[in-house]
């Protein structure tokens, strides 16, 4: 089923999509990102979507974007379309977006003119500094401080799980402020003193990962991200952005593999006829295809419902983020045993899939934080009586 067709878009998205995947077909960078150098095929990726327009998506209008706010919708099909083909080249993508997330929208206009610019043209990396080793979806629990200096602010701590670490040009940082219940966002340049990647961090799904350290590190206070004293607020509108945005990726792992599996299945020869030709195969193919366009519901009513105002899409988004990544993981496992001993070859399709997904369940809070989140969305709209 083609989902373009659903009315969750309209004919700009269709156009879009139409032509990013013209522009894939012609870009050998994107689809053979996967196996390449994770660092120097960033780079390229983000310098090749820079180059041709793309990252104008991942930034507001009149700061180098396409519009005066995220279409969410356009973030999801380009996410999904580039995870359709590389791993790597959807992550350098999406870590544009979200590490510019931040200034896109609570940032200053001193910091939008500074920050997005080089972004949307592919000049400038940007990465979203939040987690670390006792504080990952547990956001609150964060031990980096920030204290005011005068004009500056002084960091210290740690942060771990960082995407683009060693080669982002900017970093938005989330600290704990003065009071108890303070958090505070910064943007942490490379060349600021006292501020170090300690060291590089090497996974199943290989792309820039490493932590950050903070010794004294100096900010200017003029690049403080939103309200100072409410830095969590920023955290949490940010990933309430693209939150959804990880579903997408997943569904187009998903679809990949599912489009992996019907080649083979046809053409693999069993028992005197087809591989597809077996009932079994044919459940399992079934069973695929129904967890994909449950997915991709999930993900475009998140997206859809954002783009048409609402201020928060928090129970939506954990909603399409658990539902299509655990969707994926089920829709690839099956893709790999269809394959057979095809299926866990080094550099197949599916076999890199199974990697990719994996680490997207964890990924922007695990399956069970998603869970958490909506179950708390639920049971405060039944305590204050909000019905169906």
């Amino acid at each position: 089923m083609n989902t373009l067709n659903w009315p969750f878009f309209n004919d700009a998205h269709r156009e879009l999509d139409k032509s990013l995947s013209s522009w894939i077909r012609q870009h050998p960078e994107v689809r053979e990102a996967d196996g390449a150098e994770p660092d120097a095929a960033c780079r390229s990726i983000v310098a090749s979507l820079g180059d041709s327009g793309w990252l104008e998506f991942a930034v507001p209008a009149p700061f180098g974007g396409r519009s005066d706010s995220l279409d969410v919708r356009s973030l999801c099909l380009i996410r999904e379309r580039l995870a359709y083909e590389s791993g790597l080249a959807d992550i350098a993508f999406a870590m544009q977006g979200l590490g510019a997330g931040p200034i896109s929208i609570y940032g200053s206009p001193d910091l939008k003119r500074r920050y997005l610019p080089p972004v949307s043209r592919g000049e400038a990396i940007a990465a979203f500094a939040i987690s670390e080793s006792e504080a990952g979806s547990d956001v609150a629990g964060m031990r980096t401080t920030a204290r005011r200096d005068g004009n500056e602010y002084v960091i210290d701590g740690t942060k771990t799980w960082i995407s683009n670490a060693g080669i982002a040009d900017f970093y938005v940082v989330f600290c704990k402020g003065d009071g108890e219940r303070e958090f505070i966002a910064l943007v942490v340049e490379p060349s600021d003193p006292g501020f170090s990647v300690t060291d590089r961090i090497s996974t199943i799904a290989p792309h820039p990962l490493g932590s950050l350290g903070f010794d004294g590190c100096r900010v200017p206070a003029d690049r403080v991200v939103g309200d100072p004293v409410k830095g969590l607020r920023v955290a949490l509108g940010t990933l309430d952005v693209f939150r959804t945005t990880v579903g997408a990726a997943a569904l187009g792992f998903a679809r990949r593999a599912l489009d992996e599996s019907l080649t083979h299945v046809g053409s693999r020869r069993m028992f005197g006829g087809a591989l597809a030709d077996l009932q079994l195969t044919q459940a399992q193919i079934a069973d695929m295809a129904t967890d994909i366009d449950a997915s991709a519901l999930l993900v475009y009513r998140s997206a859809w419902t954002r783009d048409n105002g609402a201020e928060r899409v928090t129970r939506e988004a954990a909603m399409a983020k658990m539902f299509a990544t655990e969707a994926a993981q089920r829709v690839i496992d099956r893709a790999v045993q269809l394959l057979g001993g095809r299926g866990v070859v080094s550099g197949n399709p599916v076999e890199r899939l199974y990697r990719e997904i994996r680490a997207l369940r964890i990924y922007e809070g695990t399956t069970e934080v998603q869970k958490l989140v909506i179950a708390g969305q639920m049971l405060k709209g039944s305590v204050e009586g909000s019905g169906p």
